[in-house]
């Protein structure tokens, strides 16, 4: 019997050894942005910069690439990563579907119609103003979807409100479509923030929306116990003294603040918020802290990484971020759901 357990034991993931493993690798790639990339200064040049020697900070060109151009979009990255990480994680918690993401709560499709109305009517074409919009149209997405949801039920199910998500986001896109199609200028302002880029972010912004994604990273991890003890059923919750309804309600928000937020910084980018959590999944099993740390650190690195080959592929030149995400992140998705082996593993960890 105790050679059993030692073995269990010795066969099971050491969550703190891989977090630390992936914190270094998010070192090594974050000291990579900001050494390449926008701007055309040397690498040398850059790591005088990052050394703090007197000739590189004195230099106006230098210090205007790195504090304007690399510092903000790598911090970016990594903060729009870890959210959309983690709150992919609590979508696919609180509906019980390790498929679901952050975007069947009507976020992308609220901020990018926010977007457009903005640019439409109250002639928005700084970054700052789509991010405005872009938060804005998240949080009356989320809004609609949820009072759709709980309109004549006493309880929002997990089916409800994933039900509700798709026909609030369908109707929100129809309306963005609408709206694009008869203004050729709003089409042109609009294309490139809908691709996902971490381009033209400066400080100010992050500062700007940070605090909402610290409340939202905050409140999931206070969330992790009522949520856990919710995934095996509103019975087991309420022995246990939780109140599935207002947990439900509470992840809701939460997934808006994060996602919302990340979407206003970055625009749509697709799939972070399900592969990550999928393969943190894969690793940690059912136990909710330890997805949530993990998603947080995959999603980081993923961005950060999609970032990177952005500014480099097609030099001088740069290609949006959701768009790399995108071809990396669709073939892998197919891979992974086609893997009867993986998706056994998964469903089996998951608890379902």
């Amino acid at each position: 019997m105790f050679a059993v357990k030692l073995l269990k034991k010795h066969n099971e993931p050491n969550i703190w050894l891989i977090s630390y493993f992936l914190l270094a690798t998010l070192a090594v790639f974050l000291f990579i942005s900001l050494i390449t990339g926008a701007g055309y200064i040397s690498v040398s040049e850059s790591l005088d910069y990052l050394l703090g020697k007197p000739e590189a900070i004195a230099d106006d060109k230098l210090t205007t690439v790195m504090d304007t151009l690399r510092m903000p979009r790598t911090f970016a990255a990594i903060i729009v990563g870890g959210c959309l990480g983690v709150a992919g994680t609590l979508m696919q918690s609180v509906t019980r579907n390790p498929l679901a993401e952050p975007g069947l709560l009507g976020v992308n499709a609220g901020a990018a119609l926010g977007v457009v109305i903005g640019i439409s009517f109250m002639a928005a074409e700084t970054g700052y103003a789509y991010l405005v919009w872009a938060f804005i149209g998240a949080l009356v997405g989320n809004g609609v979807i949820l009072w759709v949801a709980n309109h004549g039920s006493a309880v929002v199910t997990p089916v409800k409100l994933i039900l509700a998500g798709i026909a609030v986001s369908a109707t929100f896109q129809g309306i963005t479509s609408f709206l694009l199609i008869n203004s050729q200028a709003t089409y042109d302002q609009y294309r490139y923030w809908v691709l996902g880029s971490l381009a033209g972010i400066d400080l100010s912004i992050i500062g700007q929306v940070l605090p909402f994604l610290m409340i939202g990273l905050f409140t999931s991890l206070v969330l992790t116990r009522p949520l856990a003890s919710l995934m095996l059923g509103d019975d087991v919750a309420k022995s246990l003294g939780h109140r599935p309804k207002l947990t439900r309600f509470i992840v809701t928000i939460t997934v808006t603040l994060l996602a919302g937020g990340s979407v206003a910084l970055a625009g749509p980018i697709s799939f972070l918020g399900l592969i990550a959590p999928f393969l943190a999944r894969a690793i940690t099993g059912p136990v909710l802290f330890q997805q949530l740390i993990l998603s947080a650190l995959l999603g980081a690195l993923i961005v950060l990484i999609a970032d990177i080959s952005a500014r480099l592929i097609v030099q001088p030149f740069e290609a949006p971020v959701g768009m790399i995400l995108a071809i990396v992140g669709a073939p892998l998705l197919i891979g992974l759901t086609h893997s009867n082996r993986f998706s056994q593993l998964i469903l089996s960890k998951s608890g379902n």
